[in-house]
């Protein structure tokens, strides 16, 4: 199996992520044919050519302008059947976004499980795996999908990019809520060992009824220090504007956000603008990070999705 040939293809708006990955695995992307209808509709044909191959589609599931988030789903579950049908031995997804990853448990009677619903859908299309990058919870991830997973920790991007600051500053890593505390540890870690010194860290409290967010403690120690918010996902911007707040009103001399999928729903730039914020960090999973603004640098994932496809098209473990 692993001297079959791997083929590439990345769908509609996610063409630029999968020229990237591509460039890193040293292959073209592969071509397909999409075509739109005016009743909405749409076909996705797989090329003859991935018979008896190894078939890895790049797409990311994050919602545009007349591209919703469960139309690109649509398309992308069309296309991996049809990869299936074509005669594929293997179908790896890679999903620089898993939309549909927050709704993971229930809160109330009847809510979906939304997460659990996508995997379904995923393997009754046919994909043998799914590689996907900073979900929102991680065990619900692993336990929805019984197909193979790979999950990429951007832990190492924002470790690097902040490094350079961490070795001039004294730098703290602020969770936005206690759900965040493990996320803002590993940057902490990784962090301080990139800068040589020691790096703290800090959490804010938050508690949500409904769509208000409430919570006034702040556990840690940011005065005079550069406070980084660091967060899987910036949707509305809410959360990480309050806790942008928190860290201005306990001191911090500089505060900056970091995000690996930059959603920025509706005003969210205007959002932190208004908190406060000095700058920041997202990776490209989200168009790219072109929601996000000036005020935040743009991170390349596309070689840890290079690494993935590639451990499991040669069947060996990813990089260490």
């Amino acid at each position: 199996m692993m001297n079959a040939p791997l083929h590439l293809f990345a769908l509609a708006g996610s063409a630029p992520f999968g020229q990237r990955v591509a460039r890193h695995l040293g292959i073209a992307l592969a071509t397909h044919e999409e075509k739109d209808f005016e009743d909405g509709e749409h076909v996705v044909r797989a090329p003859a050519s991935v018979r008896g191959g190894h078939a890895c589609v790049v797409h990311s599931l994050a919602g545009a302008a007349g591209h919703s988030s469960g139309e690109r789903l649509c398309r992308l579950l069309f296309f991996v059947a049809a990869l299936r049908d074509t005669g594929a031995s293997r179908v790896t997804v890679a999903l620089p976004y898993l939309a549909f990853a927050r709704q993971d448990s229930r809160q109330q009677e009847g809510e979906p499980l939304t997460v659990r619903y996508v995997a379904t859908l995923l393997e009754a299309a046919g994909a043998d795996a799914v590689v996907t990058i900073d979900v929102h919870n991680l065990a619900a991830f692993q336990n929805a999908f019984r197909c193979r997973t790979l999950h990429l920790d951007g832990t190492a991007l924002f470790a690097s990019h902040f490094a350079p600051l961490a070795r001039d500053a004294d730098v703290c890593v602020v969770a936005p809520d206690g759900g965040g505390i493990r996320r803002a540890e590993r940057l902490r870690q990784a962090l301080a060992q990139e800068a040589g010194r020691p790096v703290a860290l800090a959490f804010v409290e938050k508690h949500r009824h409904g769509s208000t967010l409430t919570g006034d403690l702040m556990a840690g120690d940011v005065a005079g220090k550069v406070a980084i918010v660091v967060d899987d996902i910036i949707g509305t911007g809410h959360t990480m504007a309050r806790a942008l707040r928190a860290s201005r009103e306990h001191g911090a001399a500089r505060v900056l956000a970091a995000a690996t999928h930059a959603v920025f729903a509706g005003p969210a730039a205007n959002v932190l603008a208004d908190a406060g914020l000095d700058g920041g960090a997202v990776a490209d999973t989200v168009h790219d990070g072109a929601r996000a603004g000036g005020l935040f640098t743009v991170l390349d994932s596309s070689a840890l999705f290079a690494q993935a496809i590639r451990s499991l098209h040669d069947g060996v473990p990813m990089p260490g």
